[in-house]
């Protein structure tokens, strides 16, 4: 088998598959969180393609501080599974809106790919080096 050695590595490699996601939704929703009410309200209209059409201020407020808390979170590895089952919502709803407005596989597929690594996350776990230590 080619590079089996690397599996020596496994809680090395998710150390650093969380400091990098982690640190990017904290990029990702930061300026969506000190965007005040009116982008929380804009990006909460989001959740009208699940059919959810109140609140839009809260979801918006909710979904950046899903991305900027829970990125924080993800990068010490503190509330792992229940965060990354916040991120894989967040992701359902980006690529389903994105897939909406546009259904070429290039615009979706980055909300889509999220999806797929937040899911992955929730089975994995956070690994060795982590506050939770799972």
């Amino acid at each position: 088998m080619i590079l089996t050695w690397l599996s020596q590595y496994r809680d090395i490699g998710l150390l650093f598959l969380r400091l990098g996601m982690g640190t990017m939704m904290v990029f990702h929703g930061w300026p969506k969180l000190a965007g005040g009410i009116h982008q929380w309200e804009k990006l909460g209209k989001a959740m009208g393609t699940l059919g959810v059409n109140f609140f839009p201020g809260f979801w918006g407020f909710s979904c950046a501080m899903v991305q900027t808390v829970g990125g924080v979170l993800i990068v010490l590895g503190f509330c792992f599974r229940p965060v990354t089952i916040l991120m894989a919502f967040n992701s359902v709803v980006a690529t389903l809106v994105v897939y909406k407005t546009s259904h070429q596989f290039i615009d979706w597929s980055r909300p889509a790919e999220m999806l797929i690594l937040f899911i992955s996350l929730i089975f994995i776990g956070a690994g060795k080096y982590s506050v939770d230590r799972s």
